[in-house]
């Protein structure tokens, strides 16, 4: 399994738009994907524009070429892309060790 991290900053003001824009943009979009096996969204406590979004893939290819040269992908940029501060830093991982 592979863990997609996007580090999101959002425009200044925007943030309580976004709140409802990436969830519906994750489950109406990116939960249809190929691979797709969950995620997570996290918003910051001490900077509330930034997000750190967490998909969760069957591989990496399911994220980087499944979903994003699909059509899907410009739809959820056309949901979140308008509040986006900058472009999101995304990498992958692999799961090296968990608790229960």
């Amino acid at each position: 399994m592979i863990l997609e991290i996007a580090d999101i900053r959002v425009q200044p003001g925007r943030s309580a738009e976004f709140d409802a824009a990436i969830v519906k943009g994750v489950e109406t979009v990116i939960a249809k994907a190929k691979g797709f096996r969950g995620y997570k969204v996290n918003k910051g406590v001490e900077s509330p524009e930034r997000y750190v979004l967490m998909i969760f893939w069957d591989t990496l290819e399911n994220h980087t070429v499944d979903f994003r040269n699909s059509p899907a992908f410009q739809d959820w940029r056309a949901i979140v892309g308008p509040f986006f501060a900058g472009a999101p830093a995304v990498e992958h991982f692999t799961l090296l060790g968990k608790s229960a």
